[in-house]
């Protein structure tokens, strides 16, 4: 059973600050430049809280950590930011241009969502998650007792909790970003309503789209305090955490295809690749000066009928089709359903199989790179990508239907790291869940 509940959510006083100038990206999509224009933009910036520097004096007592918990209490102690008088759900929109040109409408609803272990059934992942990057946020949890990252999640139905949030009053919360990306918020305080968005959700299933290592971090800092408390408390702040959930039938609900781009390896032999590929997939050769736009017709072309992969070097590009049984011996221990996947057939067949790149290798990201953009990932193996040597191979893929990482997802099963890339994301900053 899906446990929704409102609350009151840790906003910044916009009449102290200006919103474009302290909300950011998800910690993990910041790069170093975007971290240097956030530090830029305002001293009350929630990168200095979600992402802060590292600077040489890192100790116990002075770090990333114990450096964003103080912001965070001035921060609140200061007025900038503030906690919502009344118990409230947050009705949130994005709208966007997708890379196609097409524009786009996102709905969904910041609330509390109880943190369930996988085993219950009711939270459901779809990506394999690193040990790394859940003990840095478990160390920040820790520290700032506040969640100040949305979790993305995915419910079903035909509309309802949609309209039961419609509204023609103004956003609390309208700011653009730096992608062009419309975020409205508007905060429902009616307990009407809250009770029949509770009452309608209650019998989802939700399924993970973006937020597994944060979504982890939370479960794991949960246990964390069940073990440190004497008294059990079902309502206790830390069984919650602040998620954001869309509706899977939302028409705005867009998924990205994120390229492969394979670089330094020992050696690397196109003709090698090609025949080897041939075991286990029908390899077309194609126009070695492919660009983004044809990798994208031809891939969109081919995926109608099932596998379709791209494979682009220096000098040459392949289209890799048609699974053959040979491939069979890649797939121990996977379902069909995730036989069927593009991705794994990827990871499975030519990354493992053809350039025996290790699982830990590929956790380890040692010749591996993920590229959203199929230009950058053509740029990459040409030479022209940031100045470094050629990479050696770049694989272009299809997106991944919603709903069969749906399917993966509510079977128990997971896809590789990186398999999902939904678009746009989910901006920081709007709300904050502090568990004090």
């Amino acid at each position: 059973m899906a446990d929704i509940r409102p609350f009151r959510a840790l906003r910044y006083n916009q009449q102290k600050v200006t919103a474009a100038q302290v909300v950011t990206q998800p910690y993990d999509k910041i790069t170093a430049a975007m971290q240097g224009q956030y530090y830029a933009a305002s001293p009350f910036n929630l990168v200095r809280i979600i992402l802060g520097r590292s600077q040489p004096d890192d100790n116990t007592t002075d770090n990333v950590y114990t450096r964003a918990a103080a912001l965070s209490r001035q921060w609140r102690e200061q007025g900038i930011l503030q906690r919502d008088s009344a118990p409230s759900i947050y009705a949130y929109s994005q709208t966007f241009t997708a890379p196609s040109g097409k524009r786009f409408e996102r709905r969904g609803f910041i609330a509390l969502g109880r943190i369930e272990d996988y085993s219950a059934k009711v939270v459901f992942r779809h990506e394999q998650t690193l040990a790394k990057p859940k003990a840095d946020r478990l160390d920040l949890l820790r520290a700032t007792r506040a969640h100040y990252e949305q979790l993305f999640l995915l419910y079903e139905d035909s509309g309802e909790i949609d309209t039961l949030l419609a509204t023609s009053n103004r956003p609390t919360i309208d700011v653009a970003d730096e992608y062009g990306v419309a975020h409205r918020v508007w905060q429902i305080s009616d307990p009407a309503v809250i009770t029949s968005v509770q009452s309608k959700m209650r019998d989802q299933k939700l399924v993970i789209a973006d937020g597994h290592h944060r979504y982890e971090t939370a479960l794991n800092f949960r246990n964390e305090c069940r073990a440190a408390s004497s008294t059990t408390n079902s309502d206790a702040p830390y069984e919650f955490v602040m998620m954001t959930f869309v509706n899977l039938n939302d028409p705005g609900l867009l998924i990205l295809p994120t390229h492969r781009v394979v670089h330094s390896l020992p050696s690397f032999s196109a003709d090698e690749f090609q025949k080897a590929s041939r075991a286990f997939f029908e390899v077309d050769e194609t126009d070695p000066a492919i660009d983004a736009v044809k990798a994208a017709a031809i891939l969109q072309d081919r995926g109608r009928t099932g596998t379709a992969l791209l494979g682009v070097t220096a000098n040459r590009a392949f289209l890799l089709h048609s699974l053959k049984p040979a491939a069979a011996r890649f797939f121990s221990g996977l379902s069909l359903r995730q036989q069927s996947l593009d991705v794994v057939q990827l990871h499975k067949c030519l990354l493992e199989g053809v350039l025996k790149l290790s699982e830990e290798s590929i956790r380890n990201q040692q010749n591996l790179s993920y590229v959203r953009e199929a230009a950058e990932a053509i740029a990459a193996v040409r030479g022209k990508g940031d100045g470094k040597q050629a990479a050696d191979i770049a694989f272009l893929m299809n997106p991944c239907p919603v709903q069969k990482m749906r399917e993966v997802a509510l079977a128990g099963e997971v896809m590789p790291q990186k398999s999902t890339d939904f678009y746009p994301k989910l901006l920081s900053g709007l709300t904050a869940y502090a568990l004090d």
